[in-house]
């Protein structure tokens, strides 16, 4: 699976490279700004995304503002023209754009496109449903991508959990445990005709899932094999990572890529096992054994 790394933080991008894991990396407006305000005004936007993409060794995500088809191509192309001389550049188009009820869905679809016959690759975001990333796939995406952690706090939200009182923003959610309790419920009503176990079954865990996805790294699976089935080159690129054990589930599932922000990177090196044993390698070392470096 490649990594990507999610942040437009030039030290965070250049360590994470110095590591020799980083395959690429995505950015957004708010992260992009955040990083220049911090360097207080030594540097324009302008002049930052250069920087960006000449360090990581892969493609670099930028991201349109526009919702409207005409005015996204524009903005895309203009992007990638003025930064893909630097390094390798996909521009983020969201799969649909639409805000006001009976607008068109599609403004989104039409500008992947667009892009995707002009040769510019396209890293199709805000992802929520398979159908969405077969569309995508259809339409030319260059990757998809599905936020796994923000449907994990969707369907806790549904099932009326609360965020930051019930579930942190970074912690594990366990869709197949969530299953297991839902089937225990199931096993545990009185006994009844099958098709009021099945009512009754189906309307307990209405909240429990999206359209039939229990969770983020769900939604991931389900992309994965819709596109093994048929063939299509669009990479999943599984977003919103909120830790290290998610990232090992979007990994077993399949992902081409994952984007992974600094904190979850350095979590997914720790173990305490390992301190504990790098603790009694070095206790162990004796001096004729260290005497074989001194040759050095």
């Amino acid at each position: 699976m490649k990594i990507f790394i999610d942040t437009a933080d030039l030290e965070e991008i250049k360590t994470a490279c110095c590591w020799g894991i980083v395959d690429g990396a995505t950015t957004n407006p708010s992260l992009i700004k955040r990083a220049v305000d911090k360097r207080g005004g030594k540097i324009t936007l302008e002049d930052y995304i250069p920087e960006i993409i000449k360090v990581v060794p892969g493609p670099v995500s930028l991201e349109v503002i526009g919702v409207k088809e005409k005015e996204m191509v524009k903005q895309a192309e203009f992007l990638y023209n003025k930064f893909s001389s630097y390094g390798k550049v996909a521009i983020k188009i969201p799969i649909n754009t639409c805000i006001e009820k009976g607008g068109d869905e599609y403004e989104g679809l039409r500008t992947v496109k667009q892009l995707a016959d002009a040769g510019i690759p396209v890293n199709c975001t805000l992802c929520f449903s398979p159908t969405q990333a077969l569309l995508a796939a259809k339409a030319g995406a260059a990757y998809i991508s599905p936020f796994a952690g923000r449907l994990d706090d969707y369907v806790r939200v549904n099932l009326g959990m609360k965020s930051g009182v019930d579930f942190g923003r970074d912690d594990y959610y366990d869709s197949d445990l969530m299953k297991q309790i839902l089937m225990r419920e199931v096993n545990l009503k009185e006994k009844g005709t099958i098709a009021q176990l099945y009512v009754d079954s189906a309307k307990g865990s209405a909240a429990a899932h999206d359209s039939g996805v229990y969770g983020g790294v769900e939604l991931v699976k389900k992309i994965v094999t819709i596109y093994k089935n048929y063939g299509y080159k669009t990479e999943v690129l599984a977003a919103s990572i909120r830790n290290a054990r998610q990232v090992m589930d979007v990994a077993e599932a399949g992902s081409h890529v994952a984007t992974i922000p600094f904190n979850v990177l350095n979590e997914m090196i720790r173990h305490p096992k390992t301190v504990e044993g790098i603790k009694s390698f070095t206790a162990d070392i004796v001096p004729a054994y260290t005497e074989l470096f001194s040759k050095m």
